[in-house]
């Protein structure tokens, strides 16, 4: 072999020696950098004919394996999913408060419910009670308000995920953007012929990124470009970046009807199911909607319930004016039939008089209206706001109501609970109920007393009872009772009391946090695995690459070693031939 080879031998493992050498420190130096894999260096045999004449780095890579990226990538967008599920399940749980019993200091809707029901037994025993009577309003008050802050307190969680949405769509396509420039930073790389290891290590942290916010099918194309589709497969980065778009809504009620998230013009939304964007979506627009049906449920079986009982009777004294809550025309037909008895009263409840009217005899609320107008000491008609409106002519009276055996609608409703002439209870959901104002501002407008059915009546005497105790009784009993309620949200038609009912809205719920906390700690324990997987078969192992660094040093040194040896038989070779 010639010195020339053996020169040209000793230079390239020289040179390649000192490359690897830095390539060695540099992975050394970013072992503890996120997303950072180790680097390789490609080494070739060079040769001229058959004579070899050293080797050359012909490419530094990444050695990751891609079936475990797409794993890993995968995870982390199910780890999005379960981190944003278990931060709104356990809002929501908090929001619906505690199921301890009354007595321990319990905040949830059940004991709300149980503490009206000590309030309605109190008032049954002494329904005179004023002090009783403002209890039960107030008990009653606290539950409507509990009803209608958890349902504020949805919304308000519906609006949080869906400004969620937004910020996670600019986040989305921040990533989108990152890529594509590390696309193009990788094809200038290629061809420069530069190292392309850490700009990919930087795309795959990006891509990570971007699926822990939405599921994403990706690839790499045969020159190393990266190309992004959302599962369903509409493309989000091929040459060019297809951004998301998406506005969350100024305010969020019940009724929002929400804007798609779109791309290209097309409404990607139910394409995303996975991430913190699909949990949000599905937070939005199922779970929490389903909490708030369960909670409109309960609300209009409270309402349904007690103005039922509660327009079965009247305060003592009655009051000088009836306002119905059932929004009517004048013109609307009337189907009714049985007897309802109107009477005018003194303050003592004597009668000053009186009039049974069939409700057979009228085809609508105008001529119902009409036969109520004519009645001695009353007036009625239907006010501008669609509201059935009886009043006493003189300050000095009052007006009671009482429906014999009359039945109106397909419900056979008595015509004071049709018309909603004293309803204890205002709106017809979680969000609306309401204790009617007037009976907040004055408790003692209770229906605690009754207006006489008898036969006959007689003027002057008391045909409105003091001390009532039926009306506190019902409502009691059906409060404790069992009621029908339909479906709603995640819970199946069931026969059962308001307090079991309202006990299972929050069972419901603290099920799926439970539920949601598991799901959380598997998919945080199954990222953090694979995450290990491809560290440990991509990443730095600082004893492998210390060893690897003495290693070199000692070729590095072999090579010296070796190229100094050379130059002296050289020196000696060209001594000799000049001295001959």
């Amino acid at each position: 072999m010639s010195f020339t080879a053996i020169r040209s031998i000793a230079y390239s493992s020289l040179a390649t020696t000192q490359l690897q050498m830095a390539l060695t420190s540099s992975n050394v130096a970013n072992a503890d950098t996120e997303g950072y894999s180790r680097k390789v260096a490609v080494q070739t045999s060079a040769s001229t004919g058959t004579v070899g004449t050293g080797v050359s780095v012909t490419a530094i890579r990444s050695n990751v394996d891609k079936y475990l990226l797409k794993d890993l990538v995968a995870s982390t967008s199910t780890l999005g999913a379960a981190t944003s599920t278990d931060s709104f399940a356990s809002k929501l749980q908090n929001l619906l408060g505690s199921t301890t019993g009354s007595d321990s200091g319990g905040t949830s809707l059940a004991n709300s419910i149980a503490n009206l029901e000590t309030a309605l037994s109190s008032l049954a025993g002494t329904p005179e009670s004023q002090t009783l009577q403002a209890q039960v309003v107030d008990a009653l008050d606290t539950l409507a308000s509990q009803l209608r802050e958890t349902s504020s307190g949805i919304q308000g969680l519906r609006a949080d995920a869906d400004d969620g949405i937004e910020d996670s769509v600019d986040s989305i396509n921040a990533s989108l953007n990152s890529i594509a420039t590390l696309n193009s930073q990788i094809a200038a790389a290629q061809a420069r012929g530069d190292a392309t290891g850490d700009l990919e290590d930087q795309r795959n942290t990006a891509l990570q990124t971007l699926s822990r916010q939405m599921d994403v099918k990706y690839y790499v194309t045969s020159d190393n470009q990266m190309r992004i589709s959302t599962s369903s497969g509409t493309t989000l980065l091929d040459s060019n970046v297809h951004e998301l778009s998406y506005s969350s809504a100024a305010a969020v009620t019940s009724a929002t009807v929400f804007d798609g998230i779109t791309v290209d013009g097309k409404d990607i939304t139910a394409e995303i199911t996975s991430g913190t964007v699909g949990a949000l979506i599905a937070q939005r627009d199922t779970e929490l909607p389903a909490a708030q049906a369960e909670l409109d449920e309960l609300a209009a079986g409270l309402i349904e319930t007690l103005n039922s009982i509660h327009n079965a009777g009247t305060s003592s004294p009655p009051p000088t004016t009836l306002t119905g809550t059932t929004t009517v025309s004048a013109s609307d037909a009337l189907s009714g039939s049985g007897t309802v008895r109107f009477a005018v009263t003194d303050a003592d409840g004597a009668l000053v008089s009186y009039q049974d009217l069939d409700l057979s005899a009228y085809t609508t609320v105008g001529d119902l209206a009409s036969a109520i107008d004519a009645i001695d000491g009353l007036s009625a008609s239907v006010n501008s706001a669609g509201k059935l409106v009886v009043t006493v002519d003189a300050s000095d009276t009052a007006v009671a109501v009482v429906d014999i055996d009359s039945a109106i609608g397909s419900d056979d409703q008595g015509l004071s609970d049709y018309f909603g002439l004293n309803d204890l209870l205002t709106g017809s959901s979680a969000a609306t109920i309401s204790v009617r104002s007037d009976l907040l501002a004055t408790p003692g407008l209770l229906a605690t007393s009754a207006l006489s059915t008898a036969s006959t009546l007689t003027v002057g005497a008391s045909v409105v009872s003091v001390g009532e105790s039926s009306v506190a009784e019902a409502m009691n009993d059906a409060l404790s009772g069992n009621h029908s309620f339909a479906a709603a949200g995640k819970l199946k038609a069931s026969t059962t009391s308001f307090a079991d009912y309202a006990t299972s809205i929050v069972s419901t719920i603290a099920t799926t946090a439970s539920s949601a906390s598991t799901a959380l700690d598997s998919g945080t324990s199954a990222r953090q695995s694979l995450a290990d997987s491809l560290s440990s078969q991509s990443g730095v192992n600082l004893d492998e690459e210390t060893a690897r660094l003495s290693e070199l040093e000692q070729q590095y040194a072999m090579a010296g070693q070796l190229l100094e040896a050379l130059n002296n038989m050289f020196d000696t070779l060209l001594q000799a031939v000049q001295s001959s």
